[in-house]
This record gives C-alpha cells, sequence and structure tokens, in this order.
C-alpha cells in the first residue's frame, strides 16, 4: 500500500495518464472509491469510461501517475456483451470459481447456487450461447456474484437489452448493490441511461475525452444550477445538448 492511501478506500487514482498510441485515452485522472459507493460513469462515447473501468480492474496499466488498491478486497467486472464459452450455463459459471482454487464438484454445486439468484438455475444445462443477450447478461451476473466480490465494476450491462430484459438486469444491479451483514458492496458502473444513473447512483463522475470534469452526488449532479457550476459541458450532457 502506497503513502498516501486514504484506509477505507478500494481504489485511489492519482494523476493517471493512458494512451493508445497517439490517442490519449485518460488525462490527469484523479478518483478514490470508497467501500459503499455506487458510483456512475457517464459521458459520451469516446469520453473514456470503458478504458476507466478496464484500469479500475486491473486490465490496463497508465502510463503516468499511480493505481493503489486495497488488496484485501475482490472484485469482478461485467462486460456489454460478456464472452460466453461453448458448453453449458453451469460450466460458464463454475469455471470461475475452479479456476480460482476450487474444486470442480464444488464449483458446479455453487455455480446452481448462483443461478438461483439471478433465477437462472432452469437453464442451467443450456448451452450457454444460445441463450438471448438479456439472459447470457443474468449469467455474467451469477458469475461474478459467485466469486462473492466487494467491488463489482460494469461497463453498460444494460445498453443491449430490450426493456423487459433492462428491467430485469437493473434490478439485479440494485439487489447486488443493498448492503448486508456479510458485506459491503461497491460498485462503479458506465451508464448512458440517465434514468438508471438517478435510480442506481450514489455519486456521478462526469467524462470528456478523457478528462474528469464533474465528480457529485447524484443529487447534486442532477440539480441543473450546481451542475452548471461544476460543469458546463456536463451540464449540457444531461440536458442532451451534448453528443
Amino acid at each position: 500500500m502506497r503513502a498516501g492511501f486514504v484506509m477505507g478506500s478500494l481504489l485511489d487514482l492519482r494523476g493517471v495518464d493512458l494512451s493508445y498510441g497517439p490517442v490519449r485515452a485518460l488525462i490527469g485522472i484523479d478518483l478514490r472509491i470508497d467501500a459503499g459507493e455506487r458510483v456512475a460513469l457517464v459521458g459520451g462515447n469516446g469520453s473514456g469510461k470503458s478504458t476507466l473501468l478496464r484500469l479500475l480492474h486491473g486490465l490496463l496499466r497508465p502510463d503516468e501517475g499511480s493505481v493503489a488498491r486495497d488488496a484485501s478486497a475482490r472484485q469482478a467486472m461485467v462486460f456489454q456483451r460478456p464472452f460466453m464459452l461453448r458448453t453449458s450455463v453451469q460450466n460458464n459459471v463454475a469455471l470461475g470459481l475452479w479456476l480460482d482454487g476450487m474444486r470442480w464438484r464444488q464449483a458446479r454445486m455453487q455455480a446452481l447456487e448462483a443461478l438461483a439468484r439471478v433465477d437462472m438455475e432452469m437453464l442451467a444445462t443450456r448451452n450457454a450461447r444460445a441463450l438471448s443477450g438479456g439472459q447470457q447478461q443474468r449469467v455474467a451476473l451469477a458469475r461474478a456474484w459467485a466469486l462473492r466480490p466487494a467491488l463489482w465494476l460494469l461497463d453498460e450491462p444494460t445498453a443491449s437489452l430490450d426493456p423487459h430484459a433492462k428491467r430485469e438486469v437493473e434490478a439485479l444491479m440494485a439487489d447486488f448493490a443493498r448492503p448486508s451483514a456479510q458485506q459491503t458492496m461497491t460498485m462503479v458502473f458506465a451508464s448512458h441511461n440517465l434514468g438508471q444513473v438517478k435510480r442506481l447512483a450514489s455519486r456521478v463522475v462526469y467524462l470528456e475525452r478523457g478528462r474528469v470534469l464533474a465528480d457529485l452526488p447524484v443529487g447534486e449532479f442532477f440539480d441543473a444550477p450546481r451542475l452548471q457550476a461544476a460543469s458546463s459541458a456536463a451540464h449540457l450532457f444531461v440536458k442532451g445538448e451534448l453528443a
């Protein structure tokens, strides 16, 4: 744990820059995620939301700056289009547990428990690639939940789904983010759906061209005068006047 890392934080980014060749994807990012927060990342396409999530999950490393994380906190990431192996739904969930060191038989049993958590146990023997998009996303959520993460990272998890599937997945996200006696859950998710952001987030981070231009509690983010005072660009985005 580096000097300056604040106890209680799960992630602490300081001065993070990241580029893809000549394209600067993240610029000077300072961001702290504390346990129990529900942080929405918003902004237009290409603003850096997906890159930031991948950096938070450790899939990318910064070119400059530092990323400190609580190594004791498990984390899991769910992508907009989750990859399904050409095997059963149950095996798709069990594999992550097996790779984590669990015996295969036990992993398959716990996979059924995770599938029941998302109301998908009746499709456990179905080929995962034959499922609908909404069903695959629920399997991806089960696969993440099976690992009992303290930190959830979700990249536009409902963007490609029909309205009914969106409501189902959003309900699961809300349920997973609810604190329990066993564990404090933290969630960071990217979304273009501002209604979803209002319903799920406790804090909103607005990105534009790789920079954080606003970082506010959700109530202040959707309060026009306060948002305009913090960032005119974010204010125009919420009004629908900035692509």
